[in-house]
């Protein structure tokens, strides 16, 4: 890894392990802690916030440099020594463990709720990078289901063939579905791929096969990539996911380099776009998050379902 990359990470609080995994405190997890506010997966899909180890097991592997991306990029570069499974996670949580020490001292923080934090139960595939590059993703899925931790894993959709051969499915897919064309896809996505769009389409293809809850999320940002209903319509028909998460795209972290405050959609935009999308593909809204910019649709029937995070099936 690039030393001032490496740094940069160091300094915004992000902790390694083997130079490609990675952990890193969500605010909501601080926020969980803190003032008891949580993340809006906690509302839609009744995981834990302050019990969520949000991590990445490749963080410099992605095939994309997208324009809204709030993470920190860094250069490529080839990984020679992979961490097994077991003990990148056991790493991962002795520094996620390290990382919300000072709460304990914190008289705000409830001491029941800093030693479940100390013990997550919730791992977050999806902190920066791509996931599905590290080659031992179905082991580390397996390792975290083994522990009766549920996993949430988070693709941008470009390596079809990757996610057709795990045998260990995480407990909930999201896919990122982030422009409604390939012209679309070209201008935000900034691919380093050639056939982005084409890999995108092969997952949406794969997808209804999956069996696992199945989430496509739209990132929306206005003037680039917001509107265009009827066209992401057409691709969520061919991807048949269980829910849609239209989520506005927030003016933080490296993209402010890239993209303006304006380019942030209000929550009536998203409300809007989500009920047009909703009709043409048959969902409801059946949850929403004004603070986060962020609706959940689902098919009529779901609403007793979607809040199981499926611990039961670990």
């Amino acid at each position: 890894m690039d030393e001032e990359y490496k740094q940069i990470l160091l300094h915004q609080q992000y902790r390694l392990y083997k130079d490609h995994a990675a952990v890193k405190l969500c605010h909501w997890m601080k926020e969980s802690l803190v003032h008891e506010r949580h993340c809006y997966k906690q509302d839609f899909y009744g995981i834990q916030s302050h019990r969520c180890l949000q991590m990445t097991p490749a963080i410099n592997e992605c095939s994309h440099q997208c324009t809204f991306c709030w993470r920190v990029e860094g250069k490529d570069f080839e990984v020679k020594d992979w961490a097994e499974p077991k003990e990148m996670l056991d790493a991962l949580i002795a520094e996620q463990r390290l990382l919300i020490s000072g709460f304990k001292g914190d008289p705000r923080c409830d001491i029941k709720m800093f030693e479940e934090a100390s013990n997550p139960n919730q791992v977050a595939i999806s902190l920066a990078g791509e996931p599905i590059t590290y080659p031992y993703l179905s082991d580390f899925i397996k390792e975290c289901h083994r522990r009766d931790m549920t996993t949430f894993l988070v693709t941008n959709g470009t390596y079809p063939e990757q996610l057709a051969n795990l045998d260990e499915l995480p407990r909930q897919l999201y896919v990122t579905v982030a422009a409604p064309n390939e012209n679309i896809y070209k201008k935000l996505c900034r691919p380093k791929i050639s056939d982005g769009w084409q890999r995108l389409m092969k997952t949406l293809e794969l997808f209804p096969s999956l069996d696992t809850r199945k989430v496509i999320r739209h990132t929306l940002v206005k003037e680039l990539n917001l509107g265009w209903v009827e066209e992401y319509a057409e691709l969520d028909r061919i991807a048949d996911p269980d829910l849609i998460e239209p989520k506005g795209y927030v003016f933080v972290g490296g993209s402010r380099q890239r993209l303006r405050m304006d380019n942030m959609p209000s929550f009536d935009e998203i409300k809007t776009f989500s009920t047009e999308l909703g009709s043409i593909v048959g969902m409801n809204i059946i949850n929403e998050r004004p603070d986060s910019r962020v609706l959940l649709l689902g098919h009529e029937g779901i609403e007793t379902d979607v809040r199981k995070i499926y611990s039961e099936n670990v």
